[in-house]
């Protein structure tokens, strides 16, 4: 069964996503169009790569997926496939690959494919999901890419780490207002261990100095931190939703690049719950 994936920052007001979608099925009858996420920050490949590496994981192999984040091919942005985990990626080398996986993409072809005058402004409906069909179908990459070194680079959000702190930052805010942040499970074990320790955030420097498994850990309404499926420390509030209760970025002010520290305590102060 051949699937692709999307992933782009154009919304689901206009025609867009549509006419994609419609190329897609023009190209491959049949073929099965998952939707990872259309409301990306325009431009944002930090977001779009939170979102996506930790969606892509749960595919088949032999998926591919289609990055329409500043798709337009340019002298420093070829359009190129990436191989990874035994699955596709197609979009502009924009520095969003670079994001993507743990270490280096295990293989990368810049796209040969002759296009068309729709291509420049609109290649996610012309030689991309052409490319991903191609793909799609099993076909081999070398009929229509060539082996090239590497992606381009960006760096994104690395956390400073010292032997008493952990000094990192929001990466995402979910839909829930739950807070994703770049400090990952291993430096948080291998500096805090079984000794106590603060998580403070927000400009009112709140703080939380105790980890859960679960929302539920907690009673309703009270702040929680643990780590996330992909082993990176999240802040929430239980059943505290956006529009409603109030998300952890409502509550406590938290937005994309804020920053979030760890450090260690001399003693345990008592924990004070959400306000």
């Amino acid at each position: 069964m051949a699937i692709i994936t999307l992933t782009t920052d154009m919304g689901t007001k206009d025609h867009y996503v549509a006419v994609v979608k419609g190329s897609l099925l023009g190209l491959l009858p049949g073929v099965t169009i998952v939707d990872i996420s259309h409301q990306i920050t325009p431009f944002d490949n930090a977001q779009a790569a939170f979102v996506l590496r930790n969606a892509y994981p749960a595919f088949p192999t032999g998926t591919v997926h289609v990055i329409g984040i500043d798709p337009e091919a340019g002298p420093q942005t070829p359009h190129v496939v990436v191989s990874h985990g035994g699955q596709w990626f197609v979009g502009a080398d924009n520095g969003i690959f670079s994001l993507l996986f743990d270490g280096r993409p295990q293989a990368v072809f810049g796209l040969r494919m002759v296009t068309d005058a729709g291509d420049a402004t609109f290649p996610l409906r012309g030689v991309l999901a052409r490319a991903a069909c191609h793909l799609a179908q099993g076909a081999p990459v070398e009929a229509i890419a060539d082996p090239r070194q590497g992606v381009r680079q960006q760096l994104g959000l690395v956390p400073a780490l010292d032997r008493e702190s952990i000094r990192g930052a929001v990466i995402h805010v979910d839909a829930y207002g739950n807070v994703v942040t770049n400090i990952h499970r291993d430096h948080f074990t291998a500096m805090v261990q079984d000794r106590p320790f603060r998580i403070t955030f927000g400009r009112s420097q709140h703080d939380i100095t105790a980890l859960h498994r679960t929302y539920g850990e907690v009673p309703q309404g009270e702040r929680v931190a643990f780590f996330g499926a992909g082993g990176l420390l999240e802040i929430a509030v239980n059943k505290g939703v956006e529009g409603g209760g109030g998300g952890a970025s409502r509550l406590f002010g938290l937005h994309v690049q804020d920053p979030v520290r760890v450090e260690l305590l001399e003693t345990m102060p008592r924990q004070r719950v959400a306000s």
